[in-house]
């Protein structure tokens, strides 16, 4: 069997034994033959051997690798038993022998006699693919998991692993003893030990013993192969595997959320002081000391260790992450120094006054240093100068410098510890997000960071080498384009980058085990992602008020003046452009909902110029755009009309490349008019008949004829003498016309034969659909796809044919059927018929409505 070329017994000990060993021994005893043998053909011709394929019992009986033998030409003969083998066995053939089962009393007994045995789908495999059979020196059923090293850990049955080490031999697989960089996969039974620490550092897969099972299952699926991620990743080791985790120092919220994730990563959770716990999670900002003594076995580890560890998904070292008793020396030396109140500790005063000196700058904000006479200090980039009375404007103009500077800290804190980390490449655990929704989320910050650095940087010149003379406005007059050009991308996109955050942190939990991680860090000051990428969206309106402040500050003589006057107003027309393009772009975003919305809406719709201006719902009170009673959505552009019925049967679910489903499309695409074609918008009269209808007498460029479409409103709002003055408005505006009130025309319903009545009736309803049905009835046997030149060009084949001779009965109904399919073929179809032929149709009642309106 193949576990006694898996496992080697010694002294009593069982250990794995590496097969890579054993497959190379085998390799080199094969270039050995071969190079002998080349030797001695030059002397002697050594005799041809052939491959020749046994087919064992129901091996024989499959027809598919009977068929696939033959396509690669390989001989082969059946074998119903072992006993037929010595009359099969023959010096001119290298019998390879197939075999379905390879736990029958057939198999081992080819086994025990070292024959060559493989399975079907090897056969399968090999032909598909065009490439002879490979050389295998153990039983091969299946290529599952060829090209794959294994390794494993954490097994104390014999059987259980001479068993899992079979299996893997038989899909092709190797064993390695020891665990290296060549170990593709490493199967745990449990998640201790060297092993396992050495994959999660290498960021190795660890795997299940089930995954080999369940891959075993599938051997004869030709196209498997155990490595597939989305099969791979059912038998993942989870991260809390074995792990039974309690939480001290949380809130509520926060506990229950986390008790979550650790069911769904594989663990178990118990209130805090059960002995059966192994791992402690501490809130080490909130917990200064421990309510028990803790056994040696359980683990105390900070919360980001448990956050790591679902990150890259694999149970992370609790070494790095070992929570430690808050102890900090220098608090204690300040706080026992303010005690100190004897009158005569001079010396202890001014240690004191060192001390909390030192703190304070330890805890400070600012990047000043402490302030110091200008008499004693040199302009340097390390010190500010400081006037001997420090004026208002000064002090307005170090505020400015702060506030930047801090500014700055947070844009760098963004990129460094979310963005940079979020767009490696070889990120453990596969990459957290797909770099779309990176881009979405951070958008512009590199460049806004970029822009506010050079303006830091001036600033800190400017107050290091401080005058009353030098002008700040300068400063920002000089960013003023390049403000322009960062901020609008970032703050027209921030709702959308924010709804992403939210989305993803919900779907994916390394997400949001990375941002729990990162957030934690001081450097965020207990800040979320999203507080923290709001900030763009404010500074500038600071930053406006503070030289505002400035401008307050600053002597009329001085030219600061004039130039801050300029800053603030270049900031407010950054300001303005921003909502400017704000509005643009929540105007182009309602133009694609009405692009995934409508079926077939065409692609010109979409424009830089054209901007969404009402949505009406209405229905249909004529033939056309479409018949009479269907459900018409009118979406009116600034120079434009959409005109979409609802769809009668929805298709499935629209996928974005980013993995985003849309719904489906609810609407069909009919005409996309513009509003020049728009001669008169008629407001029909109200009367029993006929209740809050309109209609639009339209001139296609094409024609010579109006078309009259009618409409009944269904919704309340907008109110239709609104939305009629809305229209006319928009089309005055495409044709260059003042008098908007004049396109508006009042008409009685008997003029243009138009009513609402019994539109929502049952006999209505019905109605309309046996006219949907018969229309489905006579597309189903329509013959207006032959072309008409094709029948005619048939049916005088046919009449050629039976020149000379009276027609036979049998002629007779062939021409008969041709006729009548070329009759048929004449009738346009109702659902094709075009604006301007009915109007043809209808131009007699018409006529007389609309000769005193054009």
């Amino acid at each position: 069997m193949a576990e006694n070329s898996a496992l080697t017994s010694t002294t009593g000990s069982t250990s794995l034994a590496d097969s890579s060993i054993f497959d190379s021994k085998v390799t080199e005893t094969s270039k050995e033959n071969l190079f002998t043998g080349s030797t001695s053909y030059v002397e002697e011709e050594m005799p041809q051997i052939e491959t020749r394929i046994i087919l064992v019992q129901e091996a024989g009986k499959q027809e598919e690798l009977i068929k696939a033998l033959k396509e690669i030409k390989v001989p082969f003969v059946k074998m119903e038993s072992v006993e037929e083998f010595k009359s099969l066995d023959s010096p001119e053939f290298e019998n390879v022998f197939i075999v379905t089962d390879f736990q029958d009393s057939v198999f081992n007994e080819l086994y025990k006699t070292d024959c060559r045995v493989i399975g079907p789908p090897v056969v399968l495999n090999y032909a598909q693919k065009g490439e002879p059979l490979p050389f295998s020196c153990r039983p091969l059923y299946c290529t599952s998991m060829m090209n794959l090293v294994l390794c494993f850990t954490g097994f104390r049955k014999k059987e259980e692993l001479v068993r899992l080490v079979t299996l893997v031999h038989h899909m092709g697989g190797v064993i390695r003893k020891d665990f290296n960089s060549k170990v593709t996969h490493l199967v745990a039974n449990c998640t201790q030990g060297e092993k396992f620490r050495i994959a999660v550092s290498l960021g190795t897969p660890i795997m299940k013993p089930e995954w080999i099972y369940k891959a075993w299952e599938r051997r004869n699926e030709q196209d498997f192969c155990a490595s597939f991620d989305e099969f791979r990743n059912e038998f993942k080791v989870p991260p809390f595997q074995d792990c039974i985790l309690s939480f001290l120092g949380f809130s509520d919220e926060e506990k229950t959320n986390m008790e979550e994730m650790t069911e769904m990563q594989g663990g178990n959770c118990l209130p805090v002081g059960d002995e059966r716990c192994t791992h402690l999670i501490v809130e080490e900002n909130i917990v200064k000391e421990l309510p028990f003594e803790p056994s040696k076995k359980l683990y105390v580890v900070k919360q980001e260790w448990f956050w790591g560890s679902i990150q890259m998904d694999a149970r992370a070292g609790e070494t790095m992450y070992l929570y430690e008793k808050a102890n900090t020396p220098e608090l204690k030396k300040s706080v026992s120094l303010l005690s100190l109140n004897t009158p005569n500790s001079n010396r202890k005063r001014r240690r004191l006054k060192e001390t909390l000196a030192q703190l304070s700058r330890e805890t400070d904000m600012s990047p000043f240093p402490p302030q110091t006479p200008k008499s004693c200090t040199k302009s340097s980039k390390n010190s500010t100068p400081v006037p001997s009375k420090q004026s208002a404007r000064w002090q307005v103009a170090r505020e400015l410098y702060q506030t930047e500077s801090n500014y700055v800290n947070i844009l760098a804190t963004i990129i460094q510890l979310f963005q940079v980390p979020l767009e490696e490449e070889g990120q453990r655990g596969g990459p957290i997000l797909a770099p779309e929704e990176i881009k979405t989320i951070f958008g512009s910050i590199p460049d806004i960071f970029d822009v506010h650095t050079k303006i830091k940087d001036d600033l800190e010149d400017l107050i290091v080498n401080w005058d009353e003379s030098k002008s700040i406005g300068d400063i920002f007059l000089k960013y003023s384009k390049d403000l322009v050009k960062t901020y609008p991308p970032f703050v027209n996109f921030f709702e959308m980058s924010k709804e992403t955050i939210i989305k993803c942190e919900k779907q994916k939990p390394r997400f949001h085990a990375f941002l729990k991680i990162n957030q934690a860090k001081p450097e965020c000051g207990r800040q979320s992602l999203v507080e923290l990428l709001i900030r763009p969206v404010q500074r500038l309106p600071s930053v406006a008020l503070l030289l505002n402040d400035l401008k307050k500050h600053t002597a009329e003589e001085n030219p600061d003046k004039s130039t801050l006057e300029k800053a603030i107003g270049s900031l407010k027309e950054v300001m303005t452009h921003i909502n400017e393009d704000k509005r643009k772009t929540e105007a182009q975003k309602q133009i694609f909902d009405v692009v995934y919305e409508v079926d077939g809406c065409p692609a010109n719709l979409l424009s830089s110029h054209r901007s969404l201006v009402q949505r009406v719902e209405t229905v249909s009170l004529g033939e056309h755009p479409c018949d009479r009673g269907e459900q018409v959505t009118l979406f009116l552009f600034n120079d434009c009309l959409e005109i979409a019925r609802k769809r009668h049967k929805v298709i499935g679910t629209f996928r974005s490349p980013h993995g985003q489903t849309r719904p489906p499309a609810s609407l069909k695409h009919i005409h996309l008019m513009p509003l020049s074609q728009i001669k008169k918008v008629l407001d029909i009269r109200e009367t029993e008949d006929c209740h809050n209808a309109f209609a639009l007498l339209v001139r296609p460029p094409t024609e010579q004829a109006n078309v009259l479409l009618s409409f009944q409103m269904t919704s309340e709002e907008p109110p239709k003498e609104n939305w009629l003055k809305m229209l006319c408005r928009h089309v005055a505006n495409t044709i260059c016309k003042a008098d908007a009130e004049n396109l508006i025309y009042t008409a009685d319903p008997e003029s243009f034969e138009v009513n609402t009545k019994d539109m929502d009736s049952t006999l209505s309803r019905a109605s309309r659909a046996i006219k949907k049905t018969s229309k489905k009835v006579t597309r189903a046997f329509s013959f207006s796809k032959t072309p008409k030149r094709a029948l005619r060009r048939a049916l005088m084949t046919s009449q050629s044919s039976v020149e000379g001779r009276s027609p036979s009965s049998n002629d007779k109904h062939v021409m008969s059927r041709l006729s009548s399919t070329s009759s048929l073929a004449g009738i346009p179809s109702p659902s094709l018929v075009s604006l301007p032929s009915f109007f043809e149709r209808r131009s007699h009642t018409l006529s007389r409505s609309t000769t005193h309106l054009i």
